[in-house]
């Protein structure tokens, strides 16, 4: 902090969800780091499940929590994200906008209000803040490349290139989508362009994330969990829709050093010691994230391919995954007792032990970021939204992995996972995109200089 400047103070409103709240928190820790007063907003239902103890250890952040509107019993799936999404705008925004007008004052401990920044997913809470003489700054969770594809829609429906009919060809090229147009396909477009397989309706999603994704334009300016590096091309193609944007990511890499622990999830380290016990590169690592559901059909071709993979497999296998008894499963499969299963793992560390050889993925963004950073070979398994563009871009743009996408059987896995494992190319390719990402976060890279740049940026807001 300058001499003589007042402390400046922000809100970090995340969409309530663990990959939401992930980057976000990575972000918030960035910020303690350059001296700033946070705020991090959680939904009641969220705070409840926070360790509070090691989450506010800096006397500069505070957790603080709005209702989401729904009922504690109520799942909050990824089935019921409409639901949440429509709460959130009713009894969520009336509480926010009443949580922000008792912040513009001092109130000892902190100072008051001088800006939000918030989950692009929630544009009341720009809205709000910039009502109420607070600025605002919109944070998007997902890659730069799917943003630009929610950005081309509009585009693609007047081409007629969207919504993509069921049973039409999924590997025809798509051409819209600027700079993307000597690889993306059909399948790789986010799953909400597709029509409903079932009752042929459009996903509703689309036009909300559509709408969402103009709306940010709006903000003060733009910020995503990219690298230049990784996605130049797509940042370039943005920029002109916004007012500002940042690039600057991997934000777990960049705010490593002030760390704050950012799972929902009670993490299960006794597999470290597990990992510890297994040569360099034998074994693969399975996390399909927070969200993803699947059926016990596709949970039995994944265990079938890993098994006649041959190498042991650590899965982070949450509770709510799979409808029947997993655990079990896994047990009469055998694996000469080379699985491990947890409900869910300290990823960071997992993927950086010497051990794992390649992450089985679904392509979440920060998953994906995860693997990136530690030059991990991936396997991706996208189940929806980003995660498709973001499992092309592995396969094809990256080289850092492949791309399993709408296959979900258990020759294909074997044989992807045996690629991933034991591909030379691939591993080299994974490495050196480590490194570059690595210089991305150093000291004078791109993503590190475009944080000072934001923070700047806050600050003058601030005085302004």
């Amino acid at each position: 902090m300058q001499p003589g400047m007042a402390p400046v103070h922000v809100l970090v409103f995340p969409w309530p969800m663990q990959g939401h709240i992930n980057s976000m928190l990575h972000l918030t820790a960035g910020l303690l780091g350059a001296g700033l007063h946070i705020t991090f907003l959680h939904t009641d239902h969220n705070l409840r499940r926070v360790d509070r103890a090691n989450a506010a250890a800096s006397p500069r952040l505070r957790l603080m929590s709005v209702p989401d509107g729904l009922p504690d019993d109520h799942p909050r799936s990824v089935d019921d994200i409409k639901d949440l999404g429509r709460s959130l705008r009713t009894t969520g925004s009336v509480a926010y906008r009443a949580l922000l007008a008792s912040l513009l004052v001092d109130d000892g401990g902190f100072p008051k209000l001088s800006c939000v920044v918030a989950d692009g997913l929630l544009p009341f809470a720009t809205d709000i803040a910039e009502a109420l003489g607070v600025p605002a700054l919109a944070f998007r969770t997902e890659s730069a490349c799917s943003l630009l594809a929610y950005l081309s829609v509009p585009r693609l429906v007047e081409l007629g290139e969207v919504p993509i009919p069921v049973g039409a060809e999924l590997d025809a090229p798509v051409h819209c989508v600027p700079g993307m147009e000597g690889f993306l396909r059909r399948r790789d477009l986010p799953s909400s362009c597709r029509l409903h397989a079932e009752t042929h309706d459009v996903d509703p999603m689309l036009q909300v994330l559509v709408s969402y994704t103009a709306h940010s334009s709006r903000a003060r300016a733009l910020i995503l969990n990219t690298a230049a590096s990784l996605e130049r091309s797509a940042l370039a193609h943005i920029a002109p829709h916004m007012r500002d944007v940042f690039a600057i990511g991997p934000l777990h890499a960049i705010s490593a050093a002030t760390a704050l622990p950012t799972s929902l999830w009670r993490e299960d380290d006794g597999c470290m010691a597990w990992l510890d016990g297994h040569a360099d590169r034998s074994v693969v690592y399975v996390s399909l994230g927070s969200l993803t559901v699947i059926s016990l059909e596709q949970f039995t071709e994944l265990l079938s391919g890993l098994v006649g993979a041959g190498y042991a497999f650590l899965w982070a296998l949450r509770p709510d995954m799979v409808g029947a008894s997993p655990k079990e499963a896994i047990e009469k499969a055998g694996n000469g007792g080379k699985a491990r299963i947890v409900d869910w793992a300290p990823q960071r560390d997992v993927l950086r032990h010497r051990a794992v050889g390649c992450f089985l993925t679904h392509a979440g963004w920060n998953s994906t970021l995860e693997g990136v950073v530690e030059g991990v070979p991936l396997v991706c398994w996208p189940f929806f939204m980003d995660q498709q563009i973001n499992s092309r871009f592995v396969g094809t743009v990256w080289g850092n992995g492949v791309d399993m996408k709408d296959v979900c059987e258990r020759a294909v896995v074997e044989r992807m996972v045996r690629e991933a494992m034991e591909s030379g190319e691939l591993r080299t390719s994974a490495q050196a995109l480590a490194q570059q990402v690595r210089r991305d976060v150093a000291e004078g890279g791109s993503s590190t200089t475009e944080f000072h740049r934001l923070v700047s940026f806050i600050k003058q807001l601030s005085c302004s």
